[in-house]
């Protein structure tokens, strides 16, 4: 179980990857020293210990062992149907910010690394960047409440096709105009209607939120190597780039910079590290702090929102667990390569958390480059199901 995260040993048991490898000095311990005492003659008469060995230190992880177990299987699942390039998916409790599973497909046995490529090893939900498309939707709709421009229930009305500078946005299904709420434009994941969100909160605070949601510089959650991912500076923006941003295109994210974002969003509206270490040897690891983002009154909002995904009408509505509410949010991104979209390759997620207005868990469903179907509605979604409908009865959360 969770092979990339718990990492892999060399011939001289030095951590070569994973938290092997980022908590080596805690885990590594220390070799002693003993000197030979010889006599007048040269003969060794005795030993003396010059410095004690020292066992290395215990980690607890804050891994959950039955969910763990429960997400590589279903990750396992989506794999075998799709057979991506590679998969991620993440649990936390989005109160504390505890991360119970984290899991990679295809798995690794970090034991026999006979066969086994630097990609094979890589803990995906860290060291994976890609752009989020349609999952980054509910920040744009986050900003635009938190700057007091719309409401749920502000309507626009939608043309078929939108010109920003050089780019034309479109809606995956075609359409004629249209007038959708807020509420509406995030359940039915509207790009034009995202983008229309985007232009109104305008790019120099768009920005500002970007930076604020903790996208561009890593999580702090315990992991070595964590990426980054890459957000332009406002500087950088072109004429296009509010035609990208708001659908979530033109930026790189990590799957693990998006479970904190959308933890914020689950938890009232606090940004944290999430969290992987729980007890370094004797040392419990304090729980990280956090800063707000958003007001508990927006964070609700999206929250509601977000139930309309799941909803008749919305990208994901075939997904339910019976007695619990869920939200979440579908992506389909196209893969960028060579400074053009690809039209054949696609990043499949969902982000999703349940109960929808008393969040105890949150899961991400990161799949790269799915074969047959491209769909975050119908690649990702449906695993997220299945690891809430496992989880939410055995974390003994109370149907609603």
């Amino acid at each position: 179980m969770a092979g990339q995260v718990i990492g892999a040993i060399g011939s001289e048991n030095q951590g070569l990857t994973g938290l092997e490898q980022g908590e080596e000095e805690v885990l590594g311990g220390s070799d002693g020293e003993r000197r030979i005492v010889n006599d007048a003659l040269g003969e060794p008469i005795r030993l003396e210990t010059v410095k004690e060995a020292e066992d290395g230190e215990d980690v607890e992880l804050t891994l959950d062992p039955v969910i763990q177990q429960k997400t590589e299987e279903v990750l396992n699942g989506v794999g075998e149907t799709y057979s991506p390039k590679g998969a991620t998916a993440i649990v936390v409790d989005p109160r504390s910010s505890q991360i119970l599973a984290m899991a990679n497909w295809p798995p690794v046995n970090p034991e026999d690394l006979s066969e086994v490529s630097n990609e094979d090893l890589l803990n995906k939900a860290t060291g994976f960047t890609y752009e989020p498309g349609s999952t980054f939707k509910a920040f744009t709709v986050s900003a635009a409440l938190m700057e007091k421009l719309v409401t749920p229930a502000t309507e626009f009305v939608l043309p078929p096709q939108l010109q920003v500078a050089d780019r034309t946005i479109e809606d995956a299904e075609p359409r004629g105009t249209e007038t959708m709420s807020v509420a509406t434009i995030l359940a039915r994941s509207s790009n034009i209607g995202a983008v229309t969100i985007g232009l109104e909160v305008g790019a120099k605070k768009f920005s500002e939120w970007i930076q604020r949601f903790g996208f561009g510089k890593p999580t702090g959650v315990q992991y070595p190597a964590e990426e980054q991912g890459i957000v332009p500076a406002l500087d950088e923006y072109s004429g296009s780039t509010m035609g990208n941003l708001p659908i979530g295109q033109g930026i790189s994210v990590t799957p693990m910079q998006m479970v904190a974002g959308y933890t914020a969003i689950a938890n009232g509206g606090m940004l944290k590290p999430p969290q992987l270490i729980k007890r370094i040897g004797e040392e419990k690891v304090h729980e990280p702090k956090g800063k707000r983002v958003v007001t508990p009154e927006v964070a609700a909002q999206v929250r509601e929102m977000l139930e309309g995904v799941l909803a008749a009408g919305g990208t994901a509505s075939e997904v339910s667990v019976p007695g619990y509410t869920l939200a979440g949010k579908t992506g389909t991104a196209q893969v960028a390569e060579n400074g053009t979209y690809s039209e054949t390759k696609y990043v499949a997620s969902f982000i999703g958390f349940a109960p929808a207005q008393n969040p105890q868990l949150l899961a991400a469903v990161i799949v790269d480059e799915p074969q047959g179907e491209i769909y975050g509605g119908s690649v990702a979604a449906p695993a997220f199901g299945q690891i809430a409908e496992y989880a939410l009865p055995y974390l003994g959360v109370p149907q609603e």
